[in-house]
């Protein structure tokens, strides 16, 4: 007699062998994204590697099915994998019922799928020297110990100091929602005033940004979300730094403290009702709240030239 273990694996086995999404996802997709390829076969980057940059613990099966219609839609700026983007190119845009591409992303969200033989050891590659980088396709990853690395700290650092120096005047002078109005006329200016005296581009980005200037692009949204990751996971974060025909880029976590959330706590709790009013009102659009202690805020995006 079967036992209800068994009986439960089969039927799941026929469930996901019978997946609508399954069948167009190797009738669709597979003719680029082949698993069974070779590395040096490969026109596109395999399905399992879409699915997990794509996929975290953070996304609902609903928001990775909208990401991928909008790629699908949109391949030429929507991606979410800027490396691959620059070895392969931008997938042609094939157009797709927004239907077939919910029953794809259905099957890819709750299934396991097939990958390369030679996938897992690739997608290491990047941690080998650093942490929290998943792509290795677009720049050159350095050591973090690099004298890269330390320039771009030093240039984080300046701009850091100088912005908390006069953030900690502002409080002083003003109180809590004196430094916000401060903040939202005089933090831009600081940074490139730092930039300018640097000869570098120093930024501060978010995918939760409080200033749309401040809004993370795709490339920059990558690496939030692989820096998020390694703090989920305990790993410790370190600079990730890449250089590419002559320049740097530099990226390090805005991690939170107890400062931080006088301003981008939680209503009511460490926000006090007074601030976000004063938030409210600068801010129409503002996101950047109702975070804890240690969480990832955003990142320092910082771009130097090779002879800095």
């Amino acid at each position: 007699m079967e036992s209800s273990v068994n009986k439960a694996e089969t039927e799941s086995a026929q469930v996901e062998k019978q997946h609508p999404g399954k069948q167009l996802l190797e009738r669709d997709c597979y003719s680029c994204h082949d698993p069974k390829a070779s590395r040096a076969a490969m026109i596109a980057p395999p399905m399992e590697a879409i699915k997990r940059h794509y996929i975290d613990s953070s996304i609902t099966k609903e928001e990775f099915t909208q990401a991928l219609i909008r790629w699908v839609n949109d391949p030429e700026t929507e991606t979410k994998m800027p490396g691959a983007h620059k070895k392969f190119g931008p997938m042609p845009y094939m157009p797709n019922p927004d239907g077939v591409i919910t029953q794809i992303a259905d099957y890819l969200y709750e299934n396991e799928i097939d990958r390369p033989e030679w996938f897992d050891a690739h997608f290491q590659e990047p941690h080998r020297k650093g942490k929290g980088m998943r792509n290795c396709n677009c720049m050159i990853f350095e050591d973090t110990d690099s004298e890269y690395s330390k320039t771009g700290l030093s240039l984080m650092k300046a701009a850091q100091t100088q912005l908390g120096k006069n953030l900690k005047g502002a409080i002083r002078d003003f109180g809590i929602d004196g430094a916000i109005a401060f903040c939202h006329t005089e933090a831009v200016r600081i940074t490139d005033s730092v930039s300018m005296m640097k000869n570098a581009i120093i930024k501060r980005v978010s995918d939760r940004p409080r200033n749309r200037d401040n809004q993370a692009n795709t490339e920059e949204l990558t690496y939030i979300a692989a820096f998020k990751n390694d703090m989920a996971t305990a790993n410790g974060v370190q600079p990730m730094v890449f250089t590419e025909e002559g320049e740097v880029s530099f990226y390090y976590p805005i991690i939170t403290n107890t400062m931080c959330l006088q301003c981008h706590g939680t209503p009511d709790q460490q926000l006090r009702p007074e601030t976000l009013n004063t938030l409210k009102a600068l801010y129409p659009s503002d996101l950047a709240i109702g975070y804890k202690e240690n969480e990832v805020r955003g990142m320092w995006s910082i771009k130097f030239d090779i002879e800095n």
